[in-house]
């Protein structure tokens, strides 16, 4: 069983259905800041995925994953998975609408959410690829925002980040911060602070996107003087942080402080319950790019078909052994 429906989920189903182990994906049903896709459904051009000369948009590319894993015999319900019982052989998850399933495995892969501004304007834009981006390493160097004036709203690593990116393409980076401080390491202060390209404002937040098919401003409130003003932009990029889509596991998996899944052992994909792997952003706190968490399904559908071959059965043989007595 595989719950998700990025990268990561998509090609643990391709590499499970070619090892004939009949992956059950569980897709999502979709809600307002996450559909069937994950985040790549909000990318309107992806050009930094290995095997495509020209852009291809997110939610083409994601279609794309779908099928193939279809091609091989993926089964695919479209339902969210709201809690699980991993207490017990086999593993049991519980859907949205009151049923349940088993399975001897399990590979989580359901990503993570960004965290929006949620204000007029952003979530149209976003949708819409039309300048509005929680990715500024996915987007940043596509035509539509070179030479712009492009903000990044944070005052986090991430948002240093983001802004120094965004350098290389941006005719001016404005980052806008709703303290007077930033929240980032001293070291990528310096950076920022540094950099010519970058400016900076302070005791700010965004009430408003602007702008109909596409951005063209914002519209800016100052928390200390409580002025109004708007600032003309080409790009927002919102780096605030996100949020692992971990909720439903209820404890039933080791987390880590950051509330991100954590794996036994580095680089693979194995959590704290046996049978039962992670793989893509929701394990990803620190790349969360659509090729590594391919990689990471790759890995934990490799992991999967190794353990039902050599200790998984042994659990099969207790359950079942179980049940008689």
């Amino acid at each position: 069983m595989i719950i998700g429906s990025g990268p990561a989920a998509w090609t643990a189903a391709i590499y499970a259905a070619r090892a004939k182990l009949t992956p059950l994906v569980f897709e999502g049903a979709g809600s307002r800041t996450m559909i069937p896709g994950g985040q790549l459904m909000f990318t309107s051009d992806v050009e930094n995925y290995p095997g495509f000369a020209e852009a291809i948009s997110g939610q083409e590319m994601m279609m794309e994953f779908r099928k193939q894993a279809e091609r091989f015999g993926t089964r695919i319900i479209t339902d969210d998975i709201v809690k699980v019982d991993f207490r017990a052989y086999p593993r049991r998850v519980f859907r949205r609408d009151g049923g349940d399933t088993e399975a001897d495995t399990v590979i989580i892969a359901t990503g993570a959410n960004a965290r929006w501004l949620n204000v007029s304007g952003e979530e149209r834009l976003a949708r819409s690829g039309g300048g509005v981006s929680a990715c500024a390493v996915c987007d940043g160097a596509l035509p539509f925002y070179r030479d712009r004036v492009l903000a990044v709203v944070g005052g986090g690593d991430t948002a240093m980040e983001e802004a120094l990116y965004l350098t290389s393409f941006a005719s001016e980076v404005v980052i806008i911060h709703r303290r007077d401080e930033l929240r980032a390491s001293h070291i990528m202060q310096d950076r920022a602070r540094a950099n010519p390209k970058i400016r900076f404002l302070w005791n700010t937040v965004i009430e408003e996107v602007l702008g109909d098919e596409e951005i063209t401003g914002l519209r800016l409130r100052d928390r200390v003087t409580g002025d109004d003003r708007e600032l003309e932009v080409g790009g927002l990029f919102v780096a605030i942080g996100h949020d692992p889509n971990t909720q439903f596991l209820g404890g039933e998996v080791e987390l880590g402080t950051d509330g991100y899944v954590k794996t036994a052992v580095p680089w693979r994909t194995q959590t704290s319950v046996e049978g039962v792997y992670a793989a893509g952003d929701v394990m990803d706190s620190f790349y969360r790019q659509a090729v590594t968490a391919a990689g990471t399904g790759c890995m934990a559908a490799l992991e999967a078909e190794r353990w039902l071959a050599h200790g998984g059965m042994d659990l099969q043989v207790a359950a079942k052994q179980q049940e008689v007595v």
